[in-house]
């Protein structure tokens, strides 16, 4: 007769690993947006040295365009940590964006400098270099996606 007053077993939280996984990427994504992205590199082995100049992500408009993504994703991300999880699949959205910004910034470059390049043997060598930040930005964009994805097709 007491059978039916018997406690219900209790159901497994929500698991809010991919909207927590999405906050720090989109968070990483930001932080990489004010990294060093590419330079002008000039070399010389007559004087054993050489001279570099650095452009950060935020001095370019894409760089601009991916910090906005890198905050939109971030905000996705947080929305997903405190409402429902699969909220967090929408900064699949800002992480596309923000690799084909990344993907412009390298085929279009900012300038004249970017694509200025010689070589005068060891006397003088110019030439644009990609820095680490740029392929820092791409592989959080690429975890944003990934891991918003994720998010969505994850049975709970």
């Amino acid at each position: 007769m007491a059978d039916y007053l018997q406690p219900a077993p209790a159901k497994p939280a929500a698991h809010r690993g991919y909207a927590l996984a999405v906050v720090v990427a989109g968070a990483l994504l930001v932080f990489c947006a004010v990294l060093p992205w590419a330079g002008l590199e000039v070399r010389s082995e007559l004087i054993g040295g050489g001279l570099a100049n650095e452009i950060r992500g935020i001095d370019d408009t894409f760089g601009v365009y991916t910090l906005v993504a890198g905050l939109v994703a971030l905000g996705c991300g947080i929305a997903g940590l405190l409402t429902r999880p699969r909220l967090a699949a929408l900064a699949a959205v800002p992480g596309v964006a923000a690799v084909a910004v990344l993907v412009l910034f390298m085929t279009d470059g900012s300038g004249v400098r970017d694509r200025l390049s010689f070589d005068l043997g060891q006397v003088l060598s110019v030439g644009p270099v990609i820095k680490f930040g740029w392929f820092a930005a791409m592989g959080c964009a690429v975890a944003v996606v990934v891991l918003s994805i994720l998010a969505l097709v994850r049975r709970p």
